[in-house]
Formats: structure tokens, C-alpha cells, sequence
């Protein structure tokens, strides 16, 4: 399928690895210019480099509160448009819901929720006619997981923002919500802490027995964000092997 990307650009934030990677990879492999930030510059680079020169890095920590104005702002200048934005933030750290101290829901809900809110607030009045937003969700919006309490409640909050900007930026813009599963990142590398055991048990709770690739997810992502989903808007897509069973 062409995705009609072809001279339209896209920014796509934590893009140094994993998801974000795949996403950009994707956008660039049909066509696209690209923005990539994350905030370890080096690994940053790497991720650049790999893109080749349909791509551009910026180095940014999205929990700084003018991080959003800042990245769009260079993606006005080098980009000259933009036509979508991947919103993709770092999951907040393990843990049981009441185990958390103030100290650590506060900066979970800035790391997840307000970084969030201020890439989309600032980048919201740029994106041209017909553009989309795409904020990397979690399975945890529809059902918790074990351990990751924090996620558990911010995912949800997110899933309700997407449908609210949905609204609010119809019909100029396209906002939706994805929802990977387990996919084979570092992440879930550090949640199944290389137990073999751990990681089988997580295969097997999957209907398609094994974890997601990067690029499979990133495959979905580009569509979303691509003229191709034009009348795509307020969804929550599920890539996640079929690990939801709830039909909504």
C-alpha cells in the first residue's frame, strides 16, 4: 500500500530505539522526512544515521516544560511543515499502585501524562490541514497488567485525551491512540529482567505465541499517521497479537 508520504514529514519522539525507531523507519522506508528526539544524544545520532538524510535529530528531555515548544519550533524551522506527530513517552517505572511514593507519582505523571500534553498542546496549531496525531499507548488503558501500577492509571488518562483532542481538532486534524502489546524492546527486556522462564510465560499468554517486532508495530503507526488512515480518527488500535480479549 502507498501511504502517499512521499515530501510530507513527520516528528516522532523517544524515536532512538525501539518503537519510536520503527515508526520513523517506517515513515522514512515510504518516503517521508522525519524529525527523531530522545534525550541520550549519542544513541540519538546512531538512530539518525541509520535513517539516512531524509532524517534530522534533536536531543530533548520531554519532561521539561517548554520541551514541547522547543522541538516543535525546530520542526518548523528544518522541517518547514509538519504534517504528524508520534507522541511516544517512556513508560513510568514498575511497581504496586499504593507502593508509590508522592516523589514518584509525581514525576510518573509528568514523564507520562503532562509531557504528553504539552507535545500535543504545542504542536497542535502547526500541523497542517489534514494531519494526525498518535500517541503510543498501552494494552493497560483496557486492562491492568501486574507490576506496572503507575501505567495502569496514566495509560487510561491518555486513552481519554486522544478522544477528547479527537473532538476538539476535528476536522483539521486526526487524533488516535495505539496500544502495543508485548513487543521485543528494551523495555520489555528489562520488565521479564532476562528470565527465561518469565519471558515464556509472557509468550504464552499471547493468542500469536510470541512477542511483537519493532517493526510491526511501526508498520501500523505509519498508517495511522499517514493520509491513508484519513478517516481514522478517536481510535485506539490494539497491536498486541491478540492479547486483548475484550472486544472495546
Amino acid at each position: 500500500m502507498d501511504l502517499n508520504l512521499t515530501d510530507r514529514a513527520y516528528v516522532v519522539t523517544a524515536a532512538s530505539q525501539g518503537l519510536g525507531f520503527a515508526t520513523a523507519q517506517a515513515l522514512v522506508d515510504d518516503g517521508a522526512r522525519v524529525l527523531i528526539a530522545a534525550r541520550r544524544a549519542e544513541a540519538l545520532e546512531a538512530a539518525r544515521g541509520s535513517l539516512g538524510d531524509r532524517a534530522i535529530a534533536m536531543s530533548v528531555d520531554l519532561s521539561a516544560p517548554d520541551a514541547g515548544e522547543r522541538l516543535r519550533d525546530h520542526a518548523t524551522e528544518y522541517l518547514g511543515r509538519v504534517d504528524g506527530v508520534l507522541v511516544n513517552v517512556g513508560g513510568p517505572s514498575p511497581g504496586a499502585a499504593l507502593d508509590y511514593t508522592d516523589a514518584e507519582w509525581t514525576a510518573a505523571i509528568d514523564g507520562v501524562l503532562l509531557a504528553s500534553v504539552r507535545v500535543m498542546r504545542a504542536f497542535a496549531p502547526v500541523i497542517v490541514d489534514g494531519g494526525s496525531i498518535l500517541s503510543v499507548l498501552s494494552t493497560t488503558v483496557r486492562e491492568p497488567i501486574l507490576g506496572l501500577g503507575a501505567s495502569n492509571v496514566l495509560r487510561p488518562g491518555l486513552a481519554m485525551l486522544v478522544k477528547e483532542l479527537s473532538i476538539e481538532l476535528a476536522p483539521r486534524v486526526r487524533v488516535n491512540g495505539i496500544l502495543p502489546g508485548r513487543i521485543a524492546t528494551e523495555r520489555m527486556a528489562t520488565l521479564s529482567q532476562g528470565d527465561p522462564a518469565t519471558l515464556a510465560a509472557i509468550e504464552g499468554s499471547i493468542p500469536l505465541r510470541r512477542l511483537g517486532e519493532p517493526e510491526e508495530f511501526g508498520r501500523v503507526a505509519a498508517f495511522l499517521l499517514s493520509p491513508a488512515a484519513s478517516y481514522v480518527t478517536g481510535a485506539l488500535v490494539p497491536v498486541d497479537g491478540g492479547i486483548l480479549h475484550s472486544p472495546w
